[in-house]
Parts: structure tokens; sequence; C-alpha cells
């Protein structure tokens, strides 16, 4: 699981703008706690969710045999 590590440069609108590493990304507000504010340091966890990427996949694939069929 990588860690990213940012501080909260400011909010617009429905978004968090983090800056990480010298570069400002965009986060919904929604997966902070509603006590973050400008100035906090914040941790943000990646993982890859490997049920939901199994789903995804075996959705695409019916979709491709449904137009691939004959």
């Amino acid at each position: 699981m990588k860690k990213l590590k940012g501080i909260i440069d400011r909010f617009e609108g429905e978004f968090a703008v983090v800056e990480i590493d010298g570069k400002t990304i965009d986060f919904p507000k929604s997966i902070f706690p509603k006590e973050a504010d400008v100035g906090n340091v914040v941790i943000i966890e990646v993982k890859v969710d490997k049920k939901e990427t199994e789903k995804l996949r075996r959705e695409i694939e019916e979709l491709m045999n449904e137009v691939w069929e004959d």
C-alpha cells in the first residue's frame, strides 16, 4: 500500500487541493475528516481493490461477449 503525504493548500467547492511533492492534486473533500483544514498535513493511502477490479473485469468481459456473439 502506497502512502502519499501532502499539505491541504485550499478548498475549491467539493474538492481539497493538496500539494504533494511540489504539485497540486484535487481530491474529493469527502475523503478527508471533517476537521481537516488548510495547512494540515494529510496522508492519503492508495491501494488496489482486488475484489472491485475483478468485478469490473467480469462486467467488461460479459459486455465484450455480448458485442462479439454471432
